[in-house]
């Protein structure tokens, strides 16, 4: 069998070749991007999501596809290269194409930071022949990344007291690989979670404990969290996502823990302490 990762030159990309390669057994897998690197036991091919022409080249033999949209936060641009990434696949004569997608996605227009994932999954239910969807939560290394910014002013801060079931990258590169490494999965879509949901308190807790300062959790209102941001100097387009996730946090969306990660990868996934730890002392 021929498995293609696209967007593999990514952190998940990347992580996901890394399970593939070790769980192989004679497939042939293929590594594609704008950047394709080829190593033993992997083909990299050029597929650059901005130019169709090339995703038919590089999906062109493929039985299965992991698709991986790119980072783009550019209001309409992810989810117009989701949509042409999917025609390119059926163009190309995949077998079955796996999107990851986010655990929030739901209908919604432009800027909304969902509505590319929500695009994307439309278009693949409607053109694909065989499909998944594997929508992810909150990854722990991105609260990392907050839990270092937190350092100076020594709290958290969120919209709203929350609960996140934050996941680790390599436990939905793992899902991910389970998907298209197995079989039955064709029409499901999975929800990659940790094991457990966390208070805007409780992580600020364990961010405490891990980096032995006091971290503590405020709520401020969002205008407050956009002129913040924009002091900082950070694109539009970051803080409009930034708002959207928070929103989305105070909101309880990605309060939700499933057992999809176990059932894919084969393992449960790791606790959120252990994947900060990781990403914080690593």
């Amino acid at each position: 069998m021929n498995i293609g990762v696209s967007g593999s030159s990514g952190q998940l990309g990347q992580a996901t070749v890394r399970e593939l390669q070790a769980r192989n057994q004679g497939h042939k897998l293929v590594a594609i991007s704008r950047t394709p690197l080829s190593a033993e036991g992997l083909e990299g091919r050029l597929g650059d999501y901005d130019r169709l022409e090339t995703l038919v080249e590089a999906y062109a033999g493929l039985d299965k596809l992991v698709l991986i949209p790119s980072a783009d936060l550019r209001p309409g641009v992810r989810g117009t290269q989701n949509e042409t990434a999917i025609a390119a696949a059926v163009a190309a004569g995949v077998k079955h194409i796996v999107l990851i997608s986010a655990t929030r996605t739901r209908e919604q227009a432009e800027p909304a930071m969902v509505a590319s994932f929500w695009r994307g999954e439309q278009a693949l239910i409607k053109s694909a022949p065989r499909w998944t969807i594997l929508r992810m939560n909150y990854f722990a290394e991105a609260l990392a990344i907050e839990a270092k910014q937190s350092v100076a002013s020594g709290v958290l801060t969120g919209l709203a007291e929350n609960k996140v079931a934050f996941v680790a990258r390599d436990d939905v590169a793992a899902a991910a690989a389970g998907i298209v490494l197995t079989e039955d999965h064709s029409g499901a879509i999975y929800s990659a979670t940790g094991p457990k949901s966390f208070t805007g308190q409780e992580r600020a807790a364990l961010i405490s404990e891990i980096l032995d300062t006091k971290i503590g959790f405020v709520v401020i209102p969002v205008e407050a969290l956009r002129t913040g941001m924009t002091r900082m100097g950070l694109p539009e387009s970051v803080i409009n996502a930034v708002v959207d996730i928070q929103t989305d946090f105070a909101a309880g969306a990605y309060d939700i823990v499933t057992g999809d990660v176990e059932r894919l990868a084969g393992r449960p996934p790791k606790p959120l302490a252990e994947a900060l730890t990781a990403a914080l002392k690593g």
